[in-house]
């Protein structure tokens, strides 16, 4: 009988998301190794346009009694599902980036003399602010919602672990070690995180959930596959 595989999400999926590991007779231990803390925010007035970098700081926005006067201002963001949640919500969505790096590029060449909101969390990377302070862009900051690391031990051995952030990484990282586990990444900044401890890595080939579990599932069960690592 083939050893099942065994996987480890680093955070809890949705019933559908789910079922597509099922189907593939894998055996799945998931949990949340981070919480998200919503934080209150004043807002009265923003500058020009409004940044988002996630769906977390978008969920604590819409939390925001006075969050419908943003919706006079155009939105650039990270992610597609970020995108999406966005405009659900009545936000208009001016363009849309798989990673920051690309969203800075894209406004130091055609927004460089516009004024920013940027909406953010406390484990935020650096890249916007200071790319925007190095080309003296004018913004400002709120940071809307805080990460925080809910370490879980897990039993070994594995075969494989999803990870959704680099907060997540370093969260597995702390009650667990990488030996020869697969890890599955959402993107390039999740990916660079944990490249710091093994390069047994496969990035996703977009940024979701759902492209995380197909490439899991086809590594293990598409024997043609290109099973080249990446980072």
């Amino acid at each position: 009988m083939e050893k099942a595989i065994k996987i480890v999400s680093t955070k809890k999926l949705q019933p559908n998301q789910k079922q597509f590991l099922l189907n593939a007779d894998f055996r799945l231990i998931e949990a949340d190794f981070i919480q998200i803390e919503f934080q209150k925010l004043e807002l009265n007035s923003t500058f020009d346009y409004l940044i988002f970098t996630s769906q977390n700081a978008v969920l604590s926005v819409l939390q925001n009694e006075n969050h419908f006067i943003l919706k006079e201002k155009n939105c650039f963001c990270v992610g597609i599902k970020t995108k999406q949640l966005l405009k659900e919500n009545g936000f208009k969505v001016e363009n849309s980036f798989e990673y920051a790096e690309d969203l800075v590029d894209y406004l130091l060449n055609n927004y460089s003399d516009k004024k920013f909101t940027f909406f953010s969390g406390n484990l935020r990377r650096d890249t916007i602010p200071t790319s925007f302070q190095k080309n003296n862009i004018i913004f400002e900051e709120f940071e809307v919602y805080k990460t925080i690391l809910t370490p879980h031990k897990i039993d070994n051995p594995l075969d494989g672990i999803l990870f959704f952030s680099p907060s997540a990484v370093q969260s597995y990282l702390k009650e667990n070690s990488i030996s020869n586990e697969v890890c599955f990444c959402i993107g390039k900044t999740t990916a660079a995180e944990i490249e710091k401890t093994t390069k047994k890595i496969v990035i996703a080939n977009q940024p979701t959930v759902e492209n995380v579990i197909i490439q899991c599932i086809n590594y293990y069960k598409n024997p043609m596959s290109d099973k080249i690592l990446s980072i």
